[in-house]
């Protein structure tokens, strides 16, 4: 601050001025009032110097951060008047703040800045890298949604919308280094646990009612098939969609990502991503994990090799009728808590209800079988015939294998509730519904009907339903049983323990399509489409590695209470002399502020304050 008067004046007014930046604007306001020289001559023979003096402790007291100011209001003083259709908020969001901490980190500013070097830009590939992933988290809407909301950020960064377009053009022509890039420097955020990895393909629709023609690689000149195309989804939505394949390490991080055609079978995705994932690893060993439906037994050969392995679910339905009878005679079950012998009909029989019994209705049965399998080796050998000929035949070899199964009384009784109220559902139907109109799929209450058709000779036949009680009994066989199929010769208790943590890669999915309304995607070509997943995955990763670092420091905040958080973030300028914090605090805020050292917790900031927090972040 500085003395400020009109020198002409024979009666001047002395003034506090205070100059601010704000941003790329810079301006002065009169924030104190001392009064005319011929008043401060009644306290003081020498008013300039008496000025000054109260100055210099103003100045003090705005250092440390307390200072008291005058500041008019006019009623009567209208908005700001501007061309667009619709009012804007004038408030910014600085919760951004905690995510460019993360990306930072990634050093992404040096991998755009060396991938365009040889190339004359106009615009600067982090800044919409940046804040695209931004907008993907705090207000994930269509490229132009986000490019029209850019003023919504403190920096309110200045770039046009064909700028977006092209960097994703620029983006996709880069997307396995740009993959790599992101898994290497995400180690100097946290440590990456790649001793397990986990892998599972998700299903994106887009909005429109055509699949994708064949197009021509404008590079290699190879027939590829469109990605947008019709495949099954789990929705059932009429609309083509495209397949996401998603590796993730022990603590829920993304490691890499594969994107291919909707009517792609997922079994055929997870091999050639990780080949890719190991190279990038640098061979690397690593344990496989994944459902049942990547679990082929062609998958798990290539995870007997390289010194990798894999743990995957295993179908109880599809394995011999050898394998069954063992599994259900029941015998040499262990307890997984304490490992003593333990039967099915036991596990089944006692009165849970019993205090005592609780112990052993949280507990498991689980009993480990080998099971090694014939595999056809993808190789041929020379086989002589009984009459001398030789002809060359498939090579077969043994997939070592074993087989953990787990029975749980809780799961049991879990499924049959859900059975039973299938059944339920059934059962009306047949009273108020033709069954011939309902649709039926794999858990569809329908598959608990049986058709009985009825005819006499010549005559028409009368058809009519009945609850099928064989089906009902033969699924009843299954309830509570679980296995997973294994080449570690690792304790089960241990193998378990690694394939109960699947559920972090739904949830992987479950942000991006929900809270990052990754779906349904507004691009047509396939380099715009790989480059909006590139944004997701980026989002997601940077997601991933703040909600780890908050678990390192022993809080835990859900996704949507941390998002919420960072939204809500949002600061007004006042007079263009500070900034008002238009948030409370929450314990999201504690813990982000403990964990970056950033004091966003505050009611007030100085322009200077949040200046010098994005500088540090963006240097």
């Amino acid at each position: 601050m500085k003395l400020y008067y009109d020198k002409r004046l024979s009666d001047p007014t002395y003034y506090a001025q205070q100059g601010f930046r704000n941003g790329k604007k810079t301006t002065t306001r009169n924030v104190k009032n001392f009064g005319k020289h011929s008043e401060l001559l009644k306290i003081t023979d020498d008013p300039i110097a008496y000025v000054k003096a109260e100055i210099d402790k103003m100045n003090a007291e705005y250092r440390s951060g307390r200072l008291q100011i005058e500041l008019t209001c006019d009623f009567n003083e209208r908005v700001k008047k501007t061309d667009r259709e619709a009012s804007q908020s004038t408030a910014v969001n600085t919760g951004y703040f905690f995510l460019q901490h993360i990306m930072g980190q990634l050093n992404l500013k040096d991998f755009f800045t060396k991938i365009t070097a040889d190339r004359k830009m106009t615009f600067n590939c982090y800044d919409i890298n940046r804040f695209l992933t931004y907008a993907r988290i705090l207000d994930p809407r269509s490229k132009y949604g986000t490019w029209d909301r850019l003023d919504s950020y403190y920096e309110k960064p200045d770039f046009a919308y064909q700028h977006i377009m092209r960097f994703m053009d620029v983006l996709e022509e880069h997307y396995n280094d740009y993959l790599t890039w992101l898994y290497k420097q995400s180690s100097n955020v946290v440590p990456r646990q790649t001793s397990v990895m986990y892998y599972d393909c998700t299903n994106f629709y887009f909005e429109t009612e055509k699949a994708d023609d064949e197009y021509v690689d404008p590079v290699t000149g190879e027939i590829l098939t469109g990605l947008r195309q019709f495949g099954y989804s789990k929705e059932h939505r009429p609309n083509p969609i495209v397949e996401m394949g998603l590796f993730m390490d022990q603590r829920g991080i993304p490691v890499s990502m594969c994107l291919h055609p909707g009517n792609t079978s997922e079994q055929l995705t997870a091999v050639p991503l990780e080949r890719e994932i190991v190279k990038m690893l640098e061979g690397a060993q690593f344990v496989y994990c994944a459902d049942a439906g990547l679990g082929s037994y062609n998958i798990r050969k290539f995870n007997s090799l390289g010194g990798r392995a894999f743990i995957v679910t295993q179908s109880i339905k599809k394995l011999s009728d050898v394998l069954k009878e063992a599994i259900f005679e029941g015998g040499d079950y262990k307890l997984l808590s304490d490992d003593s012998p333990v039967s099915i009909a036991q596990m089944k029989e006692f009165d849970r209800f019993k205090e005592e019994n609780l112990p052993l209705y949280n507990d498991f049965a689980y009993m480990v079988i080998p099971a090694d399998h014939a595999v056809d080796l993808g190789l041929y050998e020379e086989k002589v015939c009984k009459n001398g000929k030789v002809k060359c035949v498939k090579a077969s070899g043994i997939l070592k294998q074993r087989l953990i199964v787990t029975f749980s009384r809780k799961m049991m009784e879990y499924q049959r509730a859900v059975r039973n109220r299938q059944i339920e559902r059934a059962r009306k139907l047949l009273v108020t519904n033709d069954p011939e109109e309902i649709k039926k799929g794999p858990n569809d209450v329908k598959r608990f009907m049986k058709r009985i058709a009825q005819t006499k000779s010549g005559e028409k036949a009368s058809v009519s339903f009945v609850i099928d009680e064989e089906k009902i009994a033969e699924e009843e066989k299954y309830d509570g049983f679980y296995a997973v199929a294994t080449n570690l010769d690792d304790d089960a208790k241990q193998v378990l323990a690694i394939s109960k943590k699947r559920y972090q890669i739904e949830d992987c999915f479950r942000i991006m399509k929900t809270n990052f309304s990754g779906r349904p995607v507004n691009h047509r070509t396939p380099d715009r489409i790989k480059a909006h997943f590139l944004i997701c995955y980026t989002a997601l990763l940077v997601y991933r590695l703040l909600e780890v670092k908050l678990n390192d420091q022993g809080t835990h905040i859900t996704t949507d209470d941390l998002i919420s958080t960072l939204k809500n973030m949002s600061v007004v300028n006042v007079h263009d002399v500070h900034y008002m914090a238009l948030y409370e605090g929450s314990k999201a805020l504690d813990a982000l502020t403990q964990f970056t050292g950033m004091v966003l917790d505050r009611l007030h900031y100085r322009p200077k304050e949040l200046n010098q927090m994005l500088k540090k972040l963006l240097k």
